[in-house]
């Protein structure tokens, strides 16, 4: 029979090889090559965080009035995830289509619209999806400086340092999943200094 001492320290080895072999397949994902090209035309999006990190996006898993879906992209010919930089995380939100200006909408697919999700302003991850302090409907927030961006008109700047929009990035639904349907428009991240 096994002492408790000798317990725990198999299980610490198990927990060990099993944390580093993930850290492992992880950073070989990260390292493919074209892991950190921008999205392109034609990638598809899938599921970056979560239990579901990996899946493919299809329109149905974007549900109107929930939280923005946290997606990379993924090439669809050699199924790289380009998630070797953080300047590709995409944010996910289906809105009422009724609630959008013409530019919104023409670059939505089924309602669904994609930005990214690096703040222009220090470069901060947009995590928040909340009322905003200026309006009724929920925004995308950075908590960092607590600049507020508008999803119906282009995520737009309405309240906050940040010096312009979220960069959008078009969309279209091709054999049943969401792809990009064009370059992110504008610049990603922050205003470098300088």
């Amino acid at each position: 029979m096994r002492s408790p001492k000798q317990t725990r320290r198999s299980l610490f080895f198990v927990t060990l090889g099993a944390f580093l072999t993930a850290r492992r397949f992880a950073a070989a994902q990260e390292d493919q090559p074209g892991s950190s090209d921008r999205p392109r035309k034609g990638d598809l999006l899938v599921i970056s965080e979560g239990d579901r990190a990996g899946a493919l996006i299809v329109p149905d898993d974007v549900k109107l009035g929930e939280a923005p879906l946290h997606a990379w992209p993924k090439d669809a010919k050699t199924s790289v995830v380009r998630n070797g930089s953080r300047l590709n995380e995409i944010l996910l939100i289906r809105l009422d289509p009724g609630e959008m200006d013409e530019e919104t909408r023409s670059r939505s697919a089924e309602g669904i619209v994609a930005y990214s999700a690096i703040c222009t302003h220090a470069g901060c991850s947009v995590t928040g999806w909340l009322k905003s302090d200026v309006g009724d409907k929920d925004v995308l927030k950075c908590f960092c400086h607590n600049s507020e961006f508008n999803p119906r008109e282009s995520a737009q700047v309405v309240f906050g340092p940040a010096p312009r929009r979220l960069a959008p990035l078009p969309l279209a639904i091709a054999d049943g999943s969401l792809t990009i349907a064009a370059t992110f428009v504008g610049k990603v991240g922050a205003q470098q200094g300088g």
